[in-house]
């Protein structure tokens, strides 16, 4: 039986949200109401209504896109676009109009799959290993175990140097299900000679050329039954990415000097940390290659986008250093919380070896374990203020959003982010914020009671055109709480 929280926005379909509801317990997927158990999991949104509601509705039950949401539309006819996109951007996973018992199996089967993928997300297979549970790490999460436990498709994975490629790559691998699985090879792309990258390729017979005085196998013969990672893959020239692409179509290649035709059948998982729109534009890296590997694409994050995994991935490194359970002082958790990391986890890592290195006794991790060259330049180090922040407030100015929404979501988002980092303990993320737990949970709480209270608007897609003038501006502006103000 899988368990999941509901929350039900329907305002006139009571039967219909009965029916939905019965139909999916006939699966084996059971809801609870919303507010009355821990509010983490998986989530069922049922509505009848394009209301204003349902998008925060939507927003708390995923906890802004943590947790996997179901939007289970029990209206009659197709649901408005506009509100399948905002559903989307406010956390849903996936839309689906429910039209009767018979939908049931379709919509158990979307939570058996996210249910099954969460638990591996949890397991120490990938608890241990690919350390995070933020937003953007679990999101990428989610999509790995989706492409490398049911699939068999072929993955570009993309990001900065540092943010863990090859473990991801890894994961594929051993999350691949077949019987006869062979093994995971592995080859740097940066060390690949022009002149020799069809031995590393396709391998060569002996005699082939100067120094061949015996045969080799290459990545693709290795790989055969397994998967092939190529790292670093837009470091190839542009020749070598069309003998590349060639075998890749074909399925099939020569060794050098070799007049038999081998064939080769494995997962194909590629990286690079360059950007691939520009570097297709510039044409240094061929079009026709990346649609042929990218059957699949994740970009992982960099850890400026996932600062809440800072401290547990320290920790993670330090127990690797040979000290569990390390505590740290709460200068030191501020510092490793706001450090620019230009090589993202692997600095991470190098930073808490030097720091473990240093530190000696029982006690918590101080400054002084703090390698000289690693110290932040002036008295308070970094400006918490940083770019990224500027041009989120700057979007929302452009976007002509109130300043009274604005301090809202500025606020919303500090809460959120406060308590996800002390592990959702309410006292310690009070003491961080300097305010009293209970203004913590008074906000959530009025975010809460806030799902229910929005009166119902048309459909937009049915209203009339309203004409462009500065009245009719005013107009939508005031329609907007905390607009204008």
């Amino acid at each position: 039986m899988i368990v999941v929280k509901a929350h039900h926005a329907a305002a006139y379909s009571g039967e219909l949200h009965r029916s939905a509801v019965a139909a999916l317990a006939e699966q084996g997927i059971t809801t609870y109401s919303f507010g009355s158990r821990d509010t983490a999991g998986p989530a069922i949104l049922f509505f009848d209504q394009p209301e204003p509601g349902v998008l925060p509705a939507a927003a708390e039950l995923s906890r802004d896109g943590r947790d996997r949401l179901l939007a289970l539309w029990l209206g009659k006819g197709p649901l408005p676009r506009s509100l399948k996109w905002g559903l989307l951007n406010h956390g849903a996973t996936d839309v689906v109009h429910f039209g009767g018992a018979s939908d049931g199996e379709a919509v158990a089967a979307r939570v058996r799959r996210w249910h099954e993928i969460e638990s591996i997300i949890d397991s120490p297979l990938i608890a241990k290993n690919l350390v995070g549970q933020s937003r953007a790490w679990r999101n990428v999460l989610r999509e790995l175990v989706e492409v490398g436990r049911y699939t068999d498709a072929s993955l570009f994975i993309t990001g900065e140097t540092g943010t863990g490629k090859e473990l991801a790559a890894k994961l594929i691998h051993t999350l691949d299900r077949r019987d006869t699985k062979g093994e995971l090879i592995v080859l740097d792309c940066t060390t690949v000679v022009p002149t020799l990258s069809g031995s590393e390729f396709f391998g060569h017979e002996r005699g082939a050329f100067t120094g061949a005085s015996a045969a080799r196998e290459g990545v693709f013969s290795l790989a055969d039954g397994g998967t092939l990672f190529l790292d670093e893959i837009g470091e190839l020239p542009a020749p070598i990415q069309a003998e590349l692409l060639r075998a890749i179509q074909e399925g099939a290649y020569k060794p050098i000097a070799s007049n038999t035709w081998k064939q080769a059948n494995f997962r194909l998982v590629c990286a690079t940390n360059r950007e691939l729109r520009a570097e297709q534009d510039r044409g240094t890296f061929r079009r026709d290659l990346y649609y042929r590997v990218a059957c699949s694409h994740i970009e992982l994050p960099p850890l400026r986008d996932r600062r809440t995994d800072i401290l547990p991935l320290f920790r993670h490194f330090a127990e690797k250093c040979g000290r569990p359970d390390v505590e740290l002082d709460e200068t030191v958790q501020e510092y490793l919380l706001t450090r620019h990391y230009t090589g993202n986890v692997r600095e991470l890592r190098r930073l808490a070896e030097r720091m473990c290195c240093r530190h000696t006794g029982a006690g918590p991790i101080t400054v002084g374990a703090i390698p000289p060259e690693d110290r932040p330049v002036g008295e308070h180090g970094e400006p918490w203020q940083d770019a990224g922040f500027r041009a989120a407030i700057e979007r929302a100015v452009t976007l002509e959003v109130g300043l009274k929404a604005i301090r809202k979501a500025v606020e919303d988002a500090a809460v959120d982010f406060a308590v996800e980092l002390e592990s959702n303990s309410l006292q310690r993320a009070a003491v961080r914020l300097c305010i009293t737990p209970r203004a913590i949970q008074m906000r959530m709480a009025g975010r809460r009671s806030a799902l229910d209270s929005e009166p119902p608007i048309p459909d937009p897609e049915m209203c009339a055109e309203v004409p462009a003038t500065e009245s009719a501006r005013g107009q939508r502006l005031a329609a907007i709480p905390g607009a204008g103000t």
